[in-house]
């Protein structure tokens, strides 16, 4: 059976005799992934951490490159490894030290060298990345690349990395002085969320990853804020196990996944989760390795706490609440950086990376938020020391 030939003018190759010089693509990517709490994930009765990351009714993995952080890997090595030998994976561990010194592409490529020794398949064997916000950020970034995309999963092991750096698309490391300043959008196909790694958390590190969690109450969720108030404290304390824990995290995740879904790519500049992020990562980078970056977000949000009270949009009732709140956490409201130079430089870069303008969130009481493209040097500098004073007197801040 014979057709006749198609015009090729049927198949819009050329309009009026004249061929075509110009066309427009338009296509979608369906994107899914999956965040879930996940009680003893080395217990290897548990088979989440064998199965993460497989299709949906697809066998579990066969083989798994696990990139584990050099101090997660001290604690948690014997077991990660007896964990893969009682489920039958065949596997190899690569341990990284990773910190923000080290958030770096030369991090990336001992990853991706990992997974060329390890001969990772290119879609079903994902790369599973144990270890704090810096490592997850780091395996990403090195999976987005792979291959072009190559699958990973997330194990967060600090409590930053639980609430905020483990449930989004972005990936990043530093370049020169800036913040994640190389990056990608590249989801984990799963992460898993087991708070028993938080018990061996040092104090400094549990009240970090608070930070990233009192924002989500300043400017999203009243009844979180009201938790921490009254067990902030006892959370730090007890490393968040047990108590309120249970609902502070839940609600934390719950409220970052919510913003995020409807912008993972981040085409919409105005976002509420930026909240904490004008100023901080200005400060992060020129204080390291002093500053956590919970520390710097808990200053950018002194900071703008005091903005806003001074426009009338929180109360000093309110913001005596907050700060009060920062300092049962353990979180610092003042740095010697805080200079006028210093947040001018901040605001100017936050600028530049929101594509002109300011898109500054600041809170509307405690629970809301509002957008500015409106501060001024004035008034950050007069915020600063408003901040100045309350750390000299309250001796709430850690000073340098």
């Amino acid at each position: 059976m014979t057709s006749a030939p198609t015009s090729p003018a049927r198949h819009g190759l050329f309009t009026s005799g004249e061929p075509v010089r110009s066309w427009t693509v338009s296509t979608a990517k369906p994107v899914r992934y999956e965040v879930g709490f996940a009680p003893g994930v080395l217990d290897p009765a548990n088979p989440a951490l064998a199965r993460a990351g497989a299709p949906a009714g697809g066998p579990a993995p066969a083989r798994r490159l696990l990139v584990v952080e050099s101090t997660v890997d001290a604690l948690y090595g014997e077991r990660i490894r007896a964990y893969c030998a009682a489920r039958g994976l065949d596997h190899a561990v690569h341990v990284l030290p990773a910190h923000e010194r080290l958030k770096t592409m030369d991090a990336v490529f001992s990853v991706v060298e990992a997974m060329d020794r390890f001969g990772v398949s290119r879609r079903s064997e994902p790369v599973a990345a144990v270890g704090g916000g810096v490592l997850m950020d780091v395996v990403g970034l090195a999976c987005s690349l792979y291959r072009r995309s190559t699958p990973y999963v997330r194990v967060p092991t600090t409590l930053i990395g639980l609430v905020d750096a483990g449930v989004g698309a972005k990936t990043g490391v530093n370049f020169g002085s800036y913040k994640n300043r190389l990056g990608s959008y590249h989801p984990a196909a799963q992460t898993l969320l087991d708070p028993a790694f938080l018990r061996t958390l040092d104090r400094r590190h549990v009240s970090n990853g608070a930070a990233e969690i009192l924002k989500m109450a300043l400017i999203k969720d009243g009844a979180l804020f009201r938790l921490l108030e009254r067990y902030g404290a006892v959370l730090i304390a007890g490393r968040f196990q047990g108590g309120a824990a249970r609902e502070v995290l839940s609600r934390a995740v719950h409220g970052m996944l919510q913003e995020l879904q409807g912008n993972l790519w981040e085409h919409d500049l105005e976002r509420i989760v930026d909240y904490g992020h004008s100023f901080s990562p200005t400060l992060e980078m020129r204080a390291l390795p002093e500053l956590l970056h919970g520390e710097a977000v808990c200053l950018d949000m002194a900071l703008t706490t005091v903005i806003a009270e001074r426009r009338g949009l929180v109360r000093p009732l309110e913001r005596r609440r907050v700060l009060a709140t920062m300092r049962e956490l353990g979180l610092p409201v003042w740095h010697r950086l805080c200079t006028p130079e210093v947040l001018g430089e901040a605001l100017a870069d936050t600028v530049r990376h929101r594509d002109g303008s300011q898109r500054l969130p600041l809170p509307l009481g405690i629970g809301r938020a509002v957008f500015v493209d409106d501060v001024t040097p004035d008034e950050t500098a007069a915020a600063a020391r408003v901040l100045r004073h309350h750390h000299e007197h309250a001796g709430e801040a850690r000073d340098a």
